[in-house]
């Protein structure tokens, strides 16, 4: 009996042991100071790294405040970690050589994380993405302040400052971009900072981006209502982030600021469904090729007063605002006009209806509107999880086929060399032949597919839901457009190469040129659509908000010949 409870004892014992030793294997740790994770990206099934820092004296479910720095051309995240510390490279050093280590700095209380984001591309896209995604993981692992949330970033990463503070402005406590270089596009979402303070930094001798430049950018927002700081160093060249960030002080302009995710009054524009909310309004609709715009605040509990221009749908999540009370009616007015809309679970959602507000949301049904993931131009078919297809179904002879294959290749390839300071853009995205497309390829990414519905079995497969086909074996014409299917997009180029397509009336600059991958550049030049032949544009724009073809690019199109309009 006595070795019976022996036993019994020893194998509770070591019961207990091993589900110590399980439990401290589940439980992951986490070592202070700076170190380097990864995330999964969908984009392209690949891990992405991202530099952290975690405080001294780190502790488990302790919330924090936190800070995403952004890095500049040419540089990475492991140095964007360094110089939001303020620490710059040694006496002779290279970014290289800099890269390889990270120094001792004095400690913050924050979260601080800086992605690599593809290397230098910029801050829209795919990169932008990789920020979110970030955000996301850092998350998922700790105890983050949602109202302490911080973005900084300097030169490239101070343009991705702007573009992303100014597209997600509901998530920022404050933002400080360092001599920024914002891409097009940023200065139209100026207002959208109208809740958050600003300070920028700049080098008053700066030769690549020019303190007028930056100057402007404040002038522009201090005239919008925005709290806007602004700090010049006289003589200082391109490197302003030296004394922007020397000794970490930005983390002491940015213990100031709390976020408020209710704010009384938020002005809001967007030309982009991609980002069309902040706080508590939200952009439905409006015109093709338009910014939208909206001011509206709570001028009582339970009234609201709004402003729009562009703007043919909105919607308000009330839920959560101090100055709804569901158990009240709203009373709107809108452009001067009272609306009449019942808040339902805290939510109304109204639209122009001629020159009436009405409840309701445009187009909500229908099948083909222009929508978040549904609305163009072509890049935006390579900036998610995208594959690109080339064609064997009128079985090409061998020196065909491999022409068609390396002209996929060419397309896929974002990652070319680009000179020892900008690297490569890495981006590993597929390349298949329309027998190697899967179901979960037609389910899951964008399509790009080569050819025509002769050539190539997967644009056959999609002929009654593509709204445009060319028929034209001459090799006289090329077309290329984009299109939603499925809550994904098809971008379809049939004929000429969009790589041989003329020049279009956009311009890119050399920068742009250089820097992007070919298809990427091969793409901006263009909007939704494109007919063209060798020596001329016949053809572009944008589809309508419900995917339809203006009448004069209806009639460029016929008067060829050569194009199925469905």
């Amino acid at each position: 009996m006595k070795y019976r409870l022996i036993i019994k004892s020893l194998a509770i014992c070591l019961s207990l042991l091993t589900y110590v030793a399980t439990v401290h294997l589940q439980a992951q740790t986490y070592q202070s100071g700076p170190q380097v994770l990864s995330f999964y990206s969908a984009v392209d099934d690949t891990e992405q790294p991202y530099a952290l820092y975690l405080p001294k004296n780190y502790e488990e479910g302790k919330k924090y405040p936190f800070v995403v720095m952004l890095h500049g051309a040419g540089s990475n995240h492991r140095l964007a970690l360094k110089r939001v510390f303020g620490k710059s490279n040694k006496e002779g050093e290279t970014d290289v050589e800099a890269s390889r280590y990270f120094p001792d700095w004095k400690d913050r209380d924050y979260i601080v994380a800086s992605p690599l984001a593809r290397g230098t591309m910029g801050y829209q896209g795919i990169a932008e993405q990789d920020v979110l995604d970030m955000i996301a993981d850092v998350k998922s692992r700790f105890l983050v302040d949602e109202n302490r949330t911080y973005l900084t970033g300097l030169s490239m990463g101070g343009g991705g400052t702007l573009w992303i503070g100014l597209s997600y402005p509901d998530m920022w406590a404050a933002i400080a971009p360092v001599c920024p270089a914002p891409p097009a596009g940023t200065e139209v979402k100026a207002a959208n900072a109208y809740n958050f303070p600003v300070r920028f930094f700049q080098g008053g001798a700066d030769p690549v981006v020019p303190a007028a430049g930056t100057q402007q950018w404040v002038a522009n927002m201090k005239q919008a209502g925005i709290r806007t700081s602004y700090d010049e160093y006289p003589g200082v060249q391109h490197d302003s982030w030296v004394q922007a960030y020397e000794g970490g002080q930005v983390f002491d302009w940015f213990d100031q600021f709390i976020r408020n995710p209710n704010p009384i009054h938020v002005k809001f524009s967007t030309g982009t469904y991609q980002h069309n909310k902040a706080y508590w309004v939200q952009i439905d609709a409006f015109p093709a090729n338009a910014t939208g715009k909206l001011d509206a605040q709570f001028v009582d509990q339970n009234q609201i007063e709004i402003k729009t221009s562009n703007v043919l749908g909105l919607t308000l999540n009330l839920a959560d605002h101090p100055k709804f009370s569901e158990r009240k009616g709203v009373f709107i007015t809108i452009d001067g006009m009272p609306v009449k809309a019942k808040a339902e679970g805290g939510k109304i959602s109204v639209m122009k209806d001629g020159k009436r507000w009405i409840k309701g949301t445009p187009n909500a049904e229908a099948p083909f509107t222009k929508r978040k993931g549904e609305e163009g131009p072509m890049t935006a078919a390579i900036m998610d999880r995208h594959v690109y297809v080339y064609g064997t179904a009128d079985n090409p002879s061998e020196e065909e086929l491999q022409a068609r294959k390396a002209a996929a290749e060419q397309a896929a390839n974002w990652s070319f060399y680009r000179g020892e300071f900008m690297g490569r853009i890495m981006v590993f995205p597929r390349v298949l032949t329309d027998k190697q497309v899967r179901p979960s390829d037609l389910e899951e990414a964008n399509l790009i597919l080569f050819g025509d519905k002769n050539t190539n079995a997967v644009i056959q497969q999609l002929s009654d839901e593509l709204p445009i086909e060319l028929n034209d074996t001459s090799g006289e014409l090329g077309l290329a457009y984009v299109y939603p299917r499925n809550g994904n997009y098809v971008l379809v180029n049939s004929g000429i190469s969009i790589f041989d397509a003329p020049e279009s009336k956009k311009e890119l600059g050399p920068w742009v040129r250089f820097s992007s991958p070919p298809i990427l550049f091969a793409l901006m030049k263009f909007d939704d659509y494109v007919l063209f032949d060798k020596e001329r544009v016949l053809t572009e724009g944008f589809f309508d908000n419900t995917w339809q073809l203006s009448d004069p690019s209806k009639e460029a199109f016929l008067k060829t010949g050569k194009v199925i309009l469905k």
